[in-house]
Order: structure tokens, then C-alpha cells, then sequence
């Protein structure tokens, strides 16, 4: 999801509550952010209209779904341990990371506009500075995703091991960072897909170059947690998220937040969320 303060992904988490009043369950949609910039109250009046879109798909009065902001990382994944959490959306990397820990089974993709269904991250540095991951040592890697350095390392393994002493840390500060590695500093950056896309543009764009790509990677996914939702509960759901781009100010509601759709789970995407993890299927 992109919400339209800030054209970059947001990744959010759905908590589904199980309290009732007057027969009515409420649903409390938590998005979450990793690295991107952006408030509770900027993102309000976006992820108010894709909860009232949701509920409508779903067959549910609009007062069964709200929706809140959460921009950080851990503020996410306190939500999603709470035991009322029980549907998750979220990012590839994030998945990458909280996936076992959290119980977090994936059902469906996200199709985001302008990207997709899947996105190719970029390795940036200085123009003829790194040659091969062992270049890196002692470099710091910046990246929006650098919340979950394992991620990084897998989604750039095709271009080889990283070293042992690079340094992955998570910053929303690319174009800081572009122009650090610019001027020579032992600094590379991992771009997404749209953040690559604008890596021309830049008036230092000469001094840099692209020196690895991951392969296609998925953008985000509609999870269940564990077993806290019942078949029933999760197949409402489900229809809901399918039929919402084509509902009654469904698509207007996910073009606010620059999503087109959701689509059924690929199995090549679910094998590839579990190369991420590092382990078997689940």
C-alpha cells in the first residue's frame, strides 16, 4: 500500500478483533511502515476509506472496520503479538523476519500500482567501487529494508555471499545515503523497485551505478495469524479482499493507498517467502 502523503510502499498489518457489541464484531486494520516516513494522522483519512471499502466487500456494516497508522517497526509487531491480532498485511521483508516468530501464514499477494505483483530490489554504489561482495567490508548498507538484514543478504544472494562485516542498518534516508556513496564514502544502498526507478533523475546519478539486482521478489501479503482465525471467519475475509477493487469505491480506495488489487497466493511466491525465512515450508 502507498499511501498519498508519501510515494513510497506502505506495508501495513490487519488485526482482526474478536470483542463484540450487540452482535457486531469489529475489525482494526493496524498498518505498518518500516523505514518510510509518515504519521497516525496523515494516514488517517486513506486507510479510513480502505477500511469502510473492506467492510462493504465483505458484507459488513461500515462500523464493523477501522483502521490505524503504526510507523514502526516494533510498533508493529506489537500489535501483531497481541492474541486478538489475526490477520496480518505486510511486506515481503517484514514477512521475512516476523514470519515464524509471529505465525504468520500467508493466503493472499498484494498487487501494488506501478510495481505489481513483484519488485526487483537494486544494489547502488560508487561508480567502479564494488566489483564483488567481498568489496563490501566494512561498508554500511542502507536500506528501507535493512530492518531484517537476512532479508538482504538472501534477496541479493544471486550476486554472492555477503561479507561478514558489512554493515546493514535501516534508513529512509536514500537520497542521504545516494549521495554519501557518491562522494566515495564506504556506502552502498539497497533500493526498491520505485526508489530505482528515480535512481536517473538524480544530478549525481553518473557518479553511480547498479551493481547487483535481486531476482522478482513479492511486494507484500495478506497473512492469517497462526490458527487465531477460524476457516469461516478468514473465508468472509478472503472474498472481501478479492472482490475489493471491483466494489463500489474499492478501487478508488486502493488507488489512495496506490494498491490495484489482491490476488490468490502463487505457489512461486510462497516458495519464495520461505527461502527468505531460511527454512521448509510451513
Amino acid at each position: 500500500m502507498r499511501l498519498p502523503l508519501h510515494p513510497v510502499l506502505l506495508l501495513g498489518a490487519l488485526g482482526l478483533l474478536a470483542a463484540k457489541s450487540g452482535g457486531e464484531t469489529h475489525v482494526t486494520v493496524v498498518a505498518c511502515a518500516p523505514g518510510y516516513p509518515g504519521t497516525t494522522a496523515e494516514a488517517q483519512s486513506s486507510m479510513d476509506a480502505f477500511a469502510a471499502a473492506l467492510a462493504h466487500a465483505s458484507g459488513w456494516p461500515p462500523s464493523a472496520l477501522a483502521s490505524v497508522y503504526e510507523p514502526s517497526e516494533q510498533g508493529g509487531e506489537e500489535r501483531l503479538s497481541r492474541p486478538e491480532a489475526l490477520v496480518a498485511l505486510v511486506p515481503t521483508p517484514f514477512l521475512a523476519k516476523y514470519g515464524k516468530s509471529l505465525g504468520l501464514v500467508p493466503r493472499l499477494q498484494v498487487e501494488e500500482k506501478g510495481t505489481g505483483l513483484e519488485g526487483v530490489w537494486s544494489l547502488v554504489a560508487k561508480k567502479g567501487r564494488v566489483s564483488s561482495p567481498a568489496a563490501l567490508a566494512g561498508f554500511t548498507l542502507s536500506s528501507v529494508a535493512g530492518y531484517a538484514p537476512s532479508f538482504v543478504r538472501e534477496a541479493l544472494s544471486s550476486f554472492g555471499e555477503l561479507p561478514e562485516h558489512v554493515r546493514i542498518v535501516q534508513s529512509s534516508q536514500v537520497l542521504s545515503s545516494l549521495r554519501r556513496a557518491a562522494a566515495g564514502e564506504d556506502v552502498a544502498v539497497l533500493l526498491d523497485a520505485e526508489e530505482a526507478s528515480a535512481l536517473a533523475t538524480l544530478p549525481f546519478a553518473s557518479d553511480l551505478e547498479v551493481v547487483a539486482r535481486s531476482r522478482p521478489l513479492p511486494t507484500a501479503f495478506v497473512c492469517t495469524m497462526g490458527d487465531r482465525l477460524t476457516p469461516a471467519q478468514w473465508k468472509v475475509l478472503e472474498r472481501g479482499f478479492l472482490l475489493l477493487a471491483g466494489e463500489a469505491g474499492g478501487a478508488a480506495a486502493l488507488d489512495a493507498i496506490r494498491m490495484v488489487r489482491f490476488t490468490p497466493l502463487a505457489p512461486a511466491a510462497l516458495a519464495e517467502v520461505r527461502r527468505l525465512e531460511g527454512g521448509p515450508p510451513r
